[in-house]
């Protein structure tokens, strides 16, 4: 089968050193993985092709990329299912990190963001004279989340990292819920405080690109809902994420459908006039192609709207 692998380049040694798609012809098999066409690639037809890759099985997670648009593990992914009708896949260095070269970027900033969270126990109490014991369920518990291979895919396509740098990403809040979910760790509560802040768990817009992209199924989005969880109970202070999220929560009860309006007024608070205003000419763009919806005693519930209600008292009187 031939294939025309259309691979984005960028050579910072090269004038201009501007990134660019160079296509490459390829006659594959249909056992082929991404992987080892570019391999095959750099072997046989251009020796300056740039790529990282180690185990090859879906272990280490350096052959990380963007494949057709979205992260993947260059090792673990068939040219045959990637390939469009006219033949071609488009492979890409992985978004939201600087490119060192061609298909390999610099991971520096993924491994600062994983050390911010201290991904390691920190048990409290007198040290125990064995070892810490932790309970069979608890453990199997974290075995999914224990599973990330720090491959960056899911950094790599995250939304919210596109427009705030300073979002400590979804690789490292899933790595966080596995030490705040460990029963033998003794800083829960300082580490949710520390989430709490600017560029948190707070931060997720919840595109579900990380569950996607993900190749082990650590399913990162889920782990950052559960870490907010946490935080609630633990009773960390308020901020405008926890408040969005119990905001949303009581209009969905009140109304059965969103009040947008109120949801941002009563998020922000109406002492916090600078940020409501800076609303504003998002709302006045929303005006005047008739979308700003109905608020406030204008915004009627729905009919039927017992129905969430009783869905609401069911998790509630959940144990």
């Amino acid at each position: 089968m031939i294939t025309i692998f259309r691979i984005r380049r960028f050579n910072p040694e090269a004038a201009p050193s501007m990134p660019y798609f160079q296509e490459y012809k390829l006659d594959t098999d249909r056992a082929d993985t991404v992987l080892d066409a570019l391999i095959d690639i750099r072997e046989t037809l251009d020796e300056s092709l740039t790529l990282r890759c180690s185990c090859r099985g879906a272990i280490c997670g350096s052959c990380s990329m963007r494949i057709n648009g979205h992260a993947a593990l260059a090792c673990k992914t068939k040219v045959q299912a990637m390939a469009s009708e006219r033949g071609v896949v488009q492979v890409e260095p992985m978004n939201n990190m600087p490119v060192i070269k061609d298909l390999v970027t610099d991971m520096a900033g993924f491994w600062e963001k994983v050390r911010q969270v201290q991904p390691w126990l920190q048990p409290a109490g007198q040290e125990p004279e064995g070892e810490y014991l932790a309970s069979s369920e608890s453990m199997n518990h974290l075995t999914g989340v224990m599973g990330c291979i720090m491959c960056g895919a899911c950094v790599s396509d995250c939304a919210a990292l596109e427009v705030d740098e300073r979002f400590v990403g979804p690789a490292a809040l899933a790595k966080a819920y596995r030490f705040v979910a460990d029963p033998r760790d003794g800083a829960a509560r300082s580490r949710l405080l520390a989430l709490n802040e600017p560029g948190g768990m707070w931060d997720c817009t919840r595109c579900m690109e990380c569950i996607e992209v993900c190749p082990k199924g650590v399913g990162a989005m889920e782990r950052i809902m559960s870490l907010r969880s946490r935080g609630i109970e633990a009773g960390v202070p308020s901020t405008s994420g926890s408040r969005h999220a119990e905001v949303f929560a009581d209009l969905i009860y009140r109304k059965g459908r969103l009040d947008e309006p109120m949801l941002a007024t009563r998020t922000f608070g109406l002492q916090n006039l600078s940020r409501l205003l800076s609303l504003l000419p998002m709302v006045l763009r929303a005006f005047v192609r008739g979308k700003v919806p109905k608020s406030g005693p204008l915004h009627r519930a729905i009919p039927g709207v017992e129905k969430f209600r009783r869905l609401f008292q069911r998790m509630e009187e959940r144990p």
